[in-house]
């Protein structure tokens, strides 16, 4: 799949060593017209060899594409190394996803998690702005709309309120803030995706999702305990008023959503677009947690035990996207379904048990 660009020399991709951004970066890397793709990212979740310069992520990826990317070993709030970026390269648009993104660590972390989120995405805009570049698609989260007021989510509900963690707050502060950025200067244009529930990997196997630590989402766990690193899967709670008793959630493919963001680049060269636009990336269908493990489990041969664990607080019982926007502002929509999802997440994990430290 290819897109048609008028010359962008360079686009940085923070956080383009982990999950979602390494996965961007072969989507991007496979459009013929872009010339250059820069990466920064500080290595917090994603792993790199002794002996190598880049992670082994963006090493398998230009692997795999056969291209050369520039990668940048750097933390957002080293603003000196950051604006060195901007004085080695022409960066025509910015791909910011750097974050610390799990839910329950930032309950504990607080501070972290400000710090890393919100700091880092004020820096960067700083940078930015230095040096003339206005383009920035936001990584963001459903996170911001907080408890469902009503469902499917469309980008007109109110977000903000009811927001049960720090991490979900740094996304609405950082909305926030670049929402004040572009009132007060239109040469800014900021397309904020957010994202629902990332899962899947690369159908080669090469590349994938590699949390550090215990994993914090539904897929990794389930796919760690398939491949025997964790002993059995924690289903939190089995009283909510869904279809099974356990919540529910809105699944998106990893590739799908990287083909969002090629897709929200296009709409920068629209004519008269400018200011702040807000996209939801899902599919539009809900399926809950017990519905995922008979999916994996069909999918990967694989039995699955798990244990029904008290409900966490902050918990929904249910959100999904209303995905129209996506459709008719961006052309995009999902093209994955669930079997996929499973499919290539086992392929990942089963040929990679240890993940990138294999």
């Amino acid at each position: 799949m290819n897109f048609r660009f008028s010359k962008m020399p360079a686009i940085l991709v923070t956080g383009g060593a982990g999950y979602v951004g390494s996965h961007t970066v072969v989507t991007l890397l496979e459009q013929e017209d872009i010339d250059e793709i820069v990466v920064v990212d500080n290595l917090c979740n994603s792993y790199r060899h002794d002996s190598d310069k880049k992670p082994v992520a963006l090493r398998r990826i230009e692997e795999m594409t056969g291209r050369t990317l520039h990668f940048y070993p750097i933390d957002l709030s080293d603003q000196k190394a950051l604006a060195k970026v901007f004085e080695n390269h022409k960066i025509e648009c910015v791909i910011h996803f750097a974050a610390l993104k799990a839910v329950g660590e930032s309950v504990d972390k607080p501070l972290e998690y400000y710090q890393a989120n919100i700091t880092g995405t004020c820096t960067l805009i700083e940078v930015m702005r230095k040096y003339n570049v206005h383009k920035l698609i936001y990584s963001s989260s459903c996170t911001v709309y907080g408890e469902p007021q009503r469902l499917p989510l469309d980008e007109s509900h109110p977000t903000g309120q009811g927001i049960s963690s720090p991490y979900g707050r740094t996304k609405y502060f950082c909305e926030e803030i670049m929402k004040d950025l572009c009132n007060s200067d239109q040469k800014w244009q900021i397309i904020s995706l957010r994202y629902f529930n990332p899962v899947g990997a690369h159908p080669s196997g090469r590349i994938g999702e590699d949390p550090a630590g215990i994993p914090n989402n539904l897929m990794p766990f389930i796919s760690q305990v398939a491949v025997g690193r964790l002993s059995e899967l924690m289903v939190f709670g089995d009283d909510y008023p869904t279809v099974d008793g356990s919540g529910v959630r809105d699944y998106i493919h990893v590739q799908d959503l990287a083909v969002g963001h090629v897709k929200a680049m296009k709409l920068f060269q629209k004519d008269g677009f400018s200011g702040f636009r807000a996209v939801n990336l899902g599919t539009g269908t809900g399926y809950s947690v017990l519905q995922m493990i008979s999916a994996f489990e069909a999918a990967s041969g694989r039995k699955i035990p798990y244990k029904i664990v008290n409900r966490r607080a902050g918990d929904i019982a249910a959100n999904y996207a209303d995905v129209s926007l996506a459709q008719s502002l961006l052309g995009w929509s999902a093209t994955k379904t669930v079997d996929d999802m499973c499919r290539d997440t086992w392929n990942w994990q089963s040929r990679n048990p240890q993940g990138y430290k294999c």
